[in-house]
């Protein structure tokens, strides 16, 4: 007979801390991640007849919208920049944030029969979300440099700054404030479905409390300057217009980007509490 201290490969038990995030499982499972990122662009993609090329046709008829109806008949100032140009910067980055909180944001719903034959580290799909729209991020972002390339041989000068090193913490911190908020809102989505309903037109609205159709400069009010800095979305898209377009002047916004990264810090790690408190008992109430 064996001995009882026998050591297992994988131990599956629920008194782990609730705000682990268990790198060591999650890397365990990476195969596993890699198959979920390739099922998100399949089920995106499938029997469509344009496939892939939607990642690029889609923002671009987006920024033609915003040229048309707030370049030219609202007439909105877009900082000197080509109108097409800076609806298109602000595009990628907001497109990338509300998409990572969309669909992470129904994690447990969408999975239930998923997650209820077999276990894995739940936290992979809403990471695989993540990932997946990096790559659609980064055709996206080169979309935006080739408009770049075609106005600088135009004549107008568009040149990147050395703000471009900010980048990869930009990146971080719209992924991390995405994954946030969509795990917040799958842990309630559990218990309140309605809120499926009011998660899209919350997103929609919260774009126009962001600096993606206008600069921040426009914004003259003292109160609704403050409105928006406090949305932790401006400076982030605000930052990343000025590295990509080659804003001028001093750079202003070092205050509101370590006011983001703290309120995404603490989002992320109640968001993980949360996240992980459902996902033990998440089956008993979907």
């Amino acid at each position: 007979m064996k001995d009882n201290d026998e050591s297992w490969d994988i131990e599956v038990t629920a008194r782990q801390s609730l705000f682990s995030f268990r790198f060591s499982e999650v890397w365990r499972y990476r195969d596993l991640l890699v198959l979920f990122v390739k099922r998100d662009f399949a089920a995106i993609y499938k029997q469509t007849l344009l496939g892939p090329l939607w990642f690029f046709i889609q923002p671009m008829l987006t920024a033609i919208t915003m040229t048309v109806v707030f370049g030219r008949i609202a007439g909105l100032d877009t900082a000197g920049y080509p109108k097409i140009v800076f609806y298109l910067s602000g595009i990628t980055a907001w497109t990338y944030f509300s998409e990572c909180l969309i669909k992470t944001s129904s994690t447990f719903v969408a999975n239930q029969s998923l997650f209820g034959k077999v276990y894995f580290p739940r936290i992979i799909v809403p990471l695989s979300v993540v990932v997946s729209n990096v790559f659609r991020f980064g055709i996206q972002l080169l979309m935006l440099f080739g408009l770049i390339i075609y106005y600088n041989i135009a004549g107008i000068r568009i040149v990147p700054n050395e703000y471009l090193l900010l980048f990869p913490v930009l990146l971080v911190l719209m992924a991390a404030l995405g994954l946030g908020f969509g795990m917040f809102l799958s842990s309630l989505t559990t218990k309140y479905r309605d809120l499926q309903f009011l998660i899209t037109f919350g997103v929609s609205l919260l774009m126009y409390l962001s600096p993606v159709i206008f600069p921040l400069t426009a914004v003259k009010d003292p109160f609704w300057r403050d409105v928006l800095i406090a949305n932790p979305m401006t400076s982030i898209i605000e930052t990343f217009r000025y590295a990509v377009l080659g804003g001028q002047g001093e750079f202003t916004l070092w205050l509101p980007l370590a006011y983001t990264t703290g309120f995404t810090i603490v989002l992320f790690m109640g968001s993980l509490f949360m996240f992980n408190r459902v996902q033990r008992s998440f089956m008993d109430t979907v």
